[in-house]
């Protein structure tokens, strides 16, 4: 299989990647065949699946304004993903000339585009590290001194938790990074779910799983759960019953399944 020119040393062409997936489902062109492959095949068990992710970049718009306009001009985006129309700096910086973001993704292809992407921004950087080692990431923050954690701090973890499996304990984790944030600060927060889709759900755990990623479905209840220790800013609710996501997916707002959130550290 041909290496593309802008692919780094060492990445398995063989296997699918979850980011490079969201590339594909978003229309990017940087994935491989066998994540167009395992895309194609998702696709044919949910449909809807380019419109739930664009509503998440909906979202991520909006909760990102949110937290500007209420003071937060500090961003830590992990799971950041493959850069695409409009990222989290370029929304931040448009509400706030003095925000700072630091993006995180243990993918060496979303880790290779954002440092080209941030070459002339010295607004923001980008850290390759795993949402599985928090202390990493919190240590590499304070190393690279662009935000500092001792002011508030907008945390996204948009559509990335449900990689993360039950036996990881990803309740810890959250609780990890929720700790060294100071009061005042955000969490962003998106989570896919079976609630509204049972069986579509279980078949693209199935299809997840075959291709080497853990996908992991959740409750709203197991979702709120990621909240404790926040306060409702506004919570949690359907992603379809936020902002201008609710035109998009009809009179049926279970049709984007998964779960989206905001709340504030006291």
């Amino acid at each position: 299989m041909d290496r593309p020119t802008w692919a780094p040393q060492g990445i398995d062409l063989t296997r699918a990647s979850a980011a490079r997936m969201y590339d594909f489902f978003l229309g990017g062109s940087h994935n491989f065949e066998v994540d167009r492959e395992a895309g194609r095949r998702a696709l044919e068990i949910l449909p809807d699946l380019p419109k739930i992710m664009q509503a998440n970049r909906a979202f991520i718009r909006d909760a990102v304004r949110h937290a500007a306009a209420s003071g937060v001009t500090q961003f830590l985006d992990i799971g950041s993903g493959i850069p695409t129309f409009g990222n989290v700096h370029e929304i931040a910086l448009e509400a706030s000339p003095d925000s700072r973001v630091v993006y995180v993704d243990h993918d060496p292809v979303a880790v290779a585009h954002s440092q080209a992407l941030l070459a002339d921004v010295p607004q923001a950087d980008v850290v390759e590290a795993d949402l599985l080692r928090p202390k990493e990431i919190l240590s590499r923050v304070q190393e690279g001194g662009l935000l500092d954690l001792d002011r508030p701090v907008a945390l996204l973890l948009v559509a990335v938790l449900h990689f993360v499996e039950e036996s990881a304990d990803p309740y810890a984790l959250v609780a990890e990074l929720r700790d060294a944030l100071a009061p005042g600060s955000v969490l962003v927060l998106s989570h896919a779910s079976q609630d509204t889709r049972p069986e579509e759900s279980a078949r693209i755990e199935e299809l997840y799983a075959r291709a080497g990623t853990p996908f992991v479905m959740r409750t709203r209840p197991q979702v709120e759960r990621f909240f404790e220790g926040f306060t409702p800013d506004p919570g949690v609710m359907l992603i379809a019953e936020w902002g201008d996501n609710a035109q998009a997916a009809g009179d049926d707002p279970g049709r984007f399944s998964g779960y989206v959130g905001v709340g504030r550290k006291p």
